[in-house]
């Protein structure tokens, strides 16, 4: 159907305008981010192969990077303070630290996880490796003052595994997610060093008022912890000391020291069956 002047003039249709003219943002699509992320992760860890691509051009494919890039940037040009080029290029120079940062967070996963065979293995299948590996390059974006394209990364990784990891969370090396279906990772989040987390693990912010918006709301997980599955941990002045191990269904809203182990007690009864 085409829609002639006279539709136009109706009541939604304007609305529908007026709306459009007053968004602050521009966006690339969302089939678009998913292209790009297959295309780095397919350029940094070449180990699985489309059987309809069987080119290993690495030149070549940083090409095809670069100019996929600078299409996202496009219609975010206007809100970039050193335009869109200039932002792909100090991306892309940040790829090798985040390709050794992403070589230590997959052998964490394989050392920690028995039913890992190999490091081949957790970065061609392994969830939690995807939902870390584009975390970490929406976070160089994030660095660089790109808005909105780091939260469709993670979004788009969010939707295959399930794990939602905000951009804007500072996560240190050597990450373990196992499982990972169902972990929350808030905007506000610290994360230290050798740090394991389960599947169904909350990170997460206390209620407040949307003026505090741009407060730590989120809690601080020191070096060395383990957090097992399901466990909540909400509040940005709750830190987890250093070495602590936090059990499953744990809810925490106040901090624990260093080398603390913290237990969700069941309360066991056993039925009595009559013969």
């Amino acid at each position: 159907m085409t829609l002639t002047e006279q539709d136009l003039s109706i009541p939604f249709f304007e609305r529908l305008a007026e709306q459009n003219r007053r968004y602050q943002y521009r966006l690339p699509s969302r089939n678009d981010v998913g292209k790009f992320v297959e295309e780095i992760m397919c350029f940094l860890f070449p180990i699985t192969q489309d059987c309809g691509n069987s080119s290993t051009d690495l030149p070549e494919a940083y090409q095809r990077l670069q100019k996929r890039l600078l299409c996202l940037l496009e219609p975010l040009n206007v809100n970039l303070e050193t335009g869109k080029i200039a932002v792909a290029e100090q991306f892309l120079t940040q790829l090798p630290t985040i390709y050794e940062n992403l070589l230590l967070d997959a052998q964490a996963i394989t050392d920690n996880d028995p039913a890992s065979i190999g490091i081949e293995e957790v970065i061609a299948v392994y969830p939690g490796f995807y939902a870390i590996a584009v975390y970490r390059l929406a976070h160089a974006l994030v660095d660089l003052g790109v808005p909105l394209l780091p939260r469709m990364l993670t979004e788009h990784a969010h939707g295959l595994t399930g794990i939602d990891i905000h951009p804007k969370a500072n996560i240190g090396q050597s990450f373990f997610i196992d499982h990972g279906t169902g972990v929350v990772i808030g905007e506000t989040t610290d994360i230290g060093n050798n740090v394991k987390v389960y599947q169904g693990v909350t990170l997460g912010a206390l209620s407040v008022s949307k003026s505090l918006a741009e407060t730590k709301r989120h809690p601080t997980i020191e070096n060395n912890v383990v957090i097992y599955a399901n466990a909540t941990i909400l509040g940005g002045k709750t830190v987890i000391g250093n070495d602590s191990i936090i059990g499953g269904n744990a809810w925490l809203t106040a901090s624990v020291p260093p080398f603390s182990q913290v237990y969700h007690q069941s309360d066991i009864k056993i039925r009595q069956t009559s013969l």
